[in-house]
C-alpha cells in the first residue's frame, strides 16, 4: 500500500501530523447543526458523523488493536457501524443504510475520537515496543483522514445544497475557488511524440495505484494551459449542448434523459439569471470562474462540442510542469486500470485502492477541497463517469 522510505519521520513528528489533522476533521464540522451530522441524501454521501467515527475506526482496528495488547476497544459493535469496505475485517453497515444510524449520538462518536486519540498519544509514547511497520500504517491512516476531509467538504456541501432553504455553512467561503478567475485567453501547449515516464518515483509517501514507474509511448499532442470557464460552459448550454444526443455517450444520453438534468450541479435559474449554491450560500454564476460540479459525461461533451477531446491521464501527468493545477479535479480520457507490476498489499490494507479498478475513469490535479500534500503530479483519483458532487472540471486536448 505504501512506499518505503527512507527518511524516517521522529515519533514527534508523527504525533504532531496525528493531531493537526484529527482536528481538522473536527473543525470542519465545527460549523454543523446535530442534524446535518446524519443525513444521507443518495448513497456517495455519507453522514459527517460516519465519516468522523469511520476514520476513528481505522486508527482502531489496523494500530490500536493489532499492536497494543492492553487496549480495549471503545464500544464493540462499532467495528460493524464503521467499517466500509474492508471484508477481510468482518461485516458491516451498508453503504447506503448509513444515514439510518442515529444510534450512537453525535455526542458520543465524538467521545469515541477523543477515547482513541488518547490511546494513540499513549502509543505513541512507547512507540520503541512495536514493530517497525506501525509508522507507515500510521501515515496511511493520515493520508486516509484527509482523503475523508475531503469527502467531508463535499458531502457537507451536497447535504447542504439539497436544502431548499440553502443554508450557509460559512459566510465567508472556506475556498478561493470562488474567487478565481480563469478568463485568460485560452493556449495550448505543444508536447512532442516519444516515450515519457509515469508514475511515482521518490521517498516520500504514495498511494499504491501510483507504482510502479513505467513508459509509455505518446503522439504528439496539444493540452489547455487553463481550466474550461463558468461562461464558457454557459456557451455550450445555450447552444444546445444539453439536447444535442450527437455530442453524447450513448449511455450518457440515456443519464440525462432520466435526470432531466440542463446544468452543471448546484446551478439554479432563478428568474432568467443562473445562480449556484455554494458554501457561502446561493449566489450568481461568475462567468470567469473555473467550472466546478461536472460529470464526465458532460465533460465529454462539452470536448465535442469544442472539437476537441479530454487528456488522457499519461498526458496530463507529463504536463503537469506547464499546468496550473490543484483547483478542479480533471478528468481524464483514462479508464482507471493498474500499471504495469502492480501488486495489492496482503490482508485489509490491500483492499483500499485495487478493488476500484473497473468502470471509474482517472482524474488528475486535486481541487480546492484537496490536502495540499496530496497535490502530487502522479496522484490519480478516480471516479464512475456520472458523478457530479466532487469538485470536478474541464481541461481539453487535442
Amino acid at each position: 500500500m505504501l512506499t518505503e522510505q527512507k527518511e524516517t519521520p521522529t515519533v514527534d513528528l508523527m504525533r504532531q501530523r496525528f493531531l493537526e489533522i484529527r482536528n481538522k476533521s473536527e473543525a470542519i464540522c465545527e460549523p454543523l447543526e446535530t442534524e446535518d451530522y446524519v443525513a444521507q441524501p443518495v448513497v456517495d454521501i455519507s453522514p459527517p458523523k460516519w465519516h468522523l467515527a469511520h476514520t476513528t475506526w481505522f486508527f482502531e482496528t489496523f494500530l490500536l488493536k493489532t499492536y497494543v495488547t492492553a487496549y480495549r476497544e471503545f464500544h464493540p459493535k462499532f467495528g460493524f457501524l464503521f467499517n466500509s469496505y474492508y471484508q477481510n475485517v468482518g461485516e458491516r453497515v451498508l453503504r447506503h443504510e448509513r444515514g439510518n444510524l442515529t444510534r450512537p449520538t453525535v455526542e458520543e462518536v465524538y467521545k469515541y475520537r477523543a477515547y482513541v486519540n488518547e490511546a494513540m498519544m499513549h502509543f505513541f509514547d512507547h512507540a520503541e515496543q512495536y514493530p517497525d511497520e506501525w509508522m507507515a500504517i500510521v501515515e496511511l491512516g493520515l493520508q486516509h483522514e484527509q482523503q475523508h476531509q475531503e469527502l467531508l467538504w463535499t458531502d457537507v456541501k451536497y447535504i447542504l445544497g439539497l436544502n431548499p432553504l440553502h443554508p450557509v455553512y460559512a459566510k465567508n467561503s472556506p475556498f478561493k475557488d470562488e474567487k478565481s478567475d480563469v478568463s485568460e485567453p485560452m493556449k495550448f501547449i505543444k508536447f512532442e511524440k516519444g516515450n515519457y515516464k509515469i508514475g511515482y518515483k521518490g521517498d516520500g509517501f504514495c498511494f499504491d495505484n501510483e507504482l510502479n514507474l513505467h513508459t509509455v509511448h505518446l503522439e504528439a499532442y496539444e493540452i489547455a494551459d487553463r481550466l474550461i470557464t463558468n461562461g464558457e460552459f454557459l456557451e455550450f448550454m445555450e447552444a444546445g449542448g444539453y439536447s444535442d444526443f450527437n455530442l453524447w455517450h450513448y449511455e450518457a444520453w440515456w443519464w440525462l434523459q432520466e435526470h432531466k438534468f440542463n446544468c452543471p450541479m448546484y446551478w439554479k435559474n432563478v428568474d432568467g439569471e443562473w445562480m449556484h449554491f455554494t458554501m457561502s450560500g446561493l449566489k450568481k454564476v461568475n462567468p470567469n470562474e473555473a467550472l466546478k460540479h461536472i460529470s464526465y459525461y458532460e465533460a465529454f461533451a462539452f470536448a465535442q462540442y469544442k472539437d476537441m477531446r479530454l487528456p488522457t491521464e499519461f498526458e496530463w501527468e507529463v504536463a503537469h510542469k506547464s499546468l496550473d493545477y490543484g483547483l478542479r479535479w480533471e478528468w481524464t480520457e483514462s479508464a482507471y486500470l493498474a500499471y504495469p507490476g502492480y501488486k495489492k498489499a496482503p490482508g485489509a490494507i490491500g483492499e483500499y485502492n485495487g478493488k476500484f479498478m473497473v468502470n471509474q475513469k482517472v482524474l488528475r490535479g486535486g481541487s480546492v477541497a484537496t490536502s495540499k500534500n496530496h497535490l502530487r503530479p502522479t496522484y490519480r483519483n478516480f471516479w464512475h463517469p456520472y458523478l457530479r458532487w466532487q469538485f470536478t472540471g474541464i481541461r481539453l486536448a487535442r
